[in-house]
């Protein structure tokens, strides 16, 4: 069976604000993914042509900027289940029915359940946790999921 990637990123640093969904990337959150781009950029280790982000404001702004810092022509979409505290089965699934590679752009703690549900098959007690701006891959291969890299936009500083 062809190995599949899905790359789970986590938002970077947002503003503060009472409106939680509006919250934007700071001036901070900007540096970072922009970062980020360049590092996977240079090292070739993303490779999707799909962003899945949250409906949340900092999640589409980090997909934006990953995504075309990267200079990747690649298609952006808002999906459910990638808010901080949706079930992580309900994007287990939609995983579990494609054959492509694909990003997923969102929140903690919804992105270390959802790590840990596909390589362990429980959500509780994450194996892995993404700090803002983090990216990890997970391949999937014969049916089975592990981690390939994780790295946090500390580590390339």
């Amino acid at each position: 069976m062809r190995r599949m990637t899905i790359y789970l990123i986590r938002h970077a640093h947002a503003v503060e604000g009472d409106d939680d969904a509006r919250r934007p990337l700071s001036d901070k959150g900007r540096r970072q993914i922009r970062a980020m781009a360049k590092f996977l950029r240079r090292s070739g280790r993303l490779k999707t042509r799909e962003f899945w982000h949250s409906p949340l404001e900092r999640a589409k702004n980090t997909a934006a900027l990953l995504a075309g810092d990267m200079e990747l022509d690649a298609k952006l979409s808002e999906v459910a289940g990638v808010e901080p505290y949706a079930n992580p089965a309900t994007m287990a699934a939609k995983l579990k029915s494609i054959r492509r590679s694909v990003a997923v752009v969102g929140h903690e703690p919804h992105l270390s359940a959802l790590a840990t549900l596909l390589i362990l098959g429980r959500a509780e007690h994450p194996v892995l946790v993404l700090k803002k701006g983090a990216v990890a891959a997970l391949e999937r291969k014969d049916g089975r999921w592990a981690l390939r890299w994780q790295v946090s936009p500390k580590e390339i500083a």
